[in-house]
């Protein structure tokens, strides 16, 4: 095997660790994010701009943080 075969199989190496290190964190971002519907999810949704909810959002805003609070 020549030098230059030896540094790319390294590379390839690195690489392969990198996107599995990304992955990983993203994976456990996610896990982190407040469940649909409860106190921290709504409060959540309140900071986040309008014009980035998706319909679902909305419509689970709509349902779980604005008509629930109104009927208390």
């Amino acid at each position: 095997m020549s030098r230059l075969e030896g540094r790319l199989r390294g590379s390839r190496a690195l690489t392969a660790v990198g996107v599995l290190t990304v992955l990983a964190a993203c994976v456990l971002l996610a896990s982190c994010a407040p469940q649909v519907g409860t106190p921290r999810w709504c409060e959540a949704m309140k900071q986040k701009p309008r014009g980035d909810w998706t319909a679902n959002e909305a419509l689970d805003f709509a349902r779980h943080c604005v008509i629930t609070n109104n009927s208390n």
